[in-house]
């Protein structure tokens, strides 16, 4: 788990943290003493979010800091604790009349992650102590959840291959008492897992699929499903050395999912929990799949190869398929499945899919008050036609739409391996921050959780 970078117990030598705005800095500082005052202009600070800057005190000499909470229109106090992340190791102690505390908190534990597996010296990383009487349970829930899918996408493939993602999630479910199995190797011939056999063959790592379950057997039945295609080299339609640069992250759908159940567990939702998640690697040897091969799938439908390199959703389908035959209340599915989503909406902004419209505004209603963004891209069903084959019952790919709506195709092409379930969303993520950002680190990231985390507890908590 990770360390415990905020609580409510109160630290020695902690320093105190004085938001201020346009109307009380200046009284703030002339109360501080002439020191205070002659920093505060020499480094022209404004109390503005995402400022912080350390005074001293003419009363005590102790330091304290001032931290800007005049927000811009939309801007919530998560930035006010992402600037605390850039403070020095140290306790830091927030007013206890603080109303925003918990924003400030979530921001400032998002902020100041570091991923410090392969250094010899760790980061030394600044603490927070908030009021006794704050409720932090959600915050270090939220905490653990994101730190374990980034921890996992930061990973590289040397360390995190399909048998450690494996472990990964039966580790988690064992942590909450949660039960499962997993699929191995030439076992997923035998118990239908057909296209997660197929794009893991050829890799020296066995291919598998993981399924487990936690909660009250009767509760309403959320079903997460994760792409965990721990690398991509493109298979035979092998990808430009610069395309596999980032290639560790194609995992992060399963990361993603992991964290989310993480928060669920922790939170003790009143769900029945279910994660399944194919754990692959897209290799290239002598037993490869093809451009051209016809797969069966575990739905029963004949897909088509048109590229190697559009592996994710031929695992996925297996795992979905999978899901829907047990009529889940919701079923959400997390991949970094296309680049073209990120042409459309860039890295910051992952779309989702649903056919559900109550289902749609609730998620984005929930996203964009997480300050967790998320967009809703069409399930556009006359694209269909630029998936059809000659010989089989679908090609995975867009062959016929001269590259048009990749993104819309791939949300389709998972669509026919839903039937039974009540309502499904699929959500095409990065996985990645390019570069630091308010909350985001820049390296693994995970996307759209904590406003889905937000959703589910909200859906289900309010019907107990």
């Amino acid at each position: 788990m990770p360390e415990n970078l905020i609580r409510s117990a109160q630290a020695e030598n902690a320093v105190a943290i004085v938001p201020v705005n346009n109307a009380s800095l200046d009284t703030v500082v002339e109360d501080l003493g002439a020191a205070a005052k002659n920093l505060v202009e020499l480094h022209s600070f404004k109390p503005v979010q995402g400022k912080a800057i350390a005074v001293p005190s003419a009363k005590d000499g102790e330091i304290v800091i001032l931290l800007g909470a005049e927000l811009e229109p939309g801007v919530s106090s998560f930035a006010m604790g992402a600037a605390l992340a850039s403070l020095p190791a140290h306790d830091y102690v927030l007013p206890s009349d603080q109303e925003n505390t918990i924003e400030i908190a979530l921001g400032f534990v998002l902020s100041v992650y570091t991923f410090d597996r392969y250094r010899q010296a760790p980061t030394k990383r600044p603490q927070l102590v908030v009021p006794d009487d704050a409720d932090i349970s959600k915050v270090t829930a939220i905490q653990n959840g994101v730190y374990l899918a980034r921890d996992l996408i930061n990973t590289p493939a040397s360390d995190l291959g399909p048998q450690e993602l494996a472990a990964a999630v039966a580790d988690l479910f064992e942590q909450f008492g949660g039960t499962g199995r997993t699929v191995v190797g030439d076992a997923l011939l035998e118990e239908n897992y057909p296209m997660v056999h197929a794009v893991g063959r050829a890799s020296s790592r066995e291919p598998r699929l993981v399924d487990f379950a936690w909660g009250d057997p009767n509760a309403p039945k959320v079903t997460l499903v994760g792409k965990g295609v721990i690398f991509d080299t493109g298979g035979l339609d092998i990808k430009p050395a610069s395309a596999m640069t980032l290639m560790k992250k194609d995992m992060g759908g399963a990361a993603n999912v992991l964290g989310l159940a993480s928060m669920i567990m922790e939170a003790d939702l009143p769900v029945r929990l279910r994660v399944i998640i194919p754990c692959v690697e897209n290799a290239i040897s002598g037993n490869a799949f093809r451009p051209g091969d016809v797969l069966n799938s575990r739905k029963g439908l004949t897909v088509e190869i048109g590229n190697t390199d559009a592996e994710g959703r031929l695992v996925l389908v297996d795992a979905l398929a999978l899901a829907d035959e047990e009529t889940p209340d919701l079923l959400i599915d997390m991949a970094t499945l296309t680049g073209a989503a990120r042409v459309a909406l860039g890295p910051d902004l992952p779309p989702f899919y649903t056919d559900d419209d109550e289902l749609a505004e609730d998620i984005a209603l929930m996203a964009e008050a997480a300050n967790d963004p998320l967009w809703r891209m069409p399930l556009w069903k006359s694209y269909l036609r630029y998936m059809s084959s000659p010989v089989a019952d679908i090609n995975h790919i867009n062959t016929s739409g001269a590259g048009f709506a990749g993104s819309v195709t791939a949300a389709l092409f998972l669509s026919k391996f839903v039937e039974n379930t009540k309502s499904w969303a699929h959500f095409d993520i990065y996985g990645w921050t390019p570069s630091d950002l308010p909350g985001k680190p820049s390296g693994g990231e995970a996307q759209g959780i904590r406003g889905l985390f937000d959703l589910i507890s909200d859906r289900y908590t309010s019907k107990m």
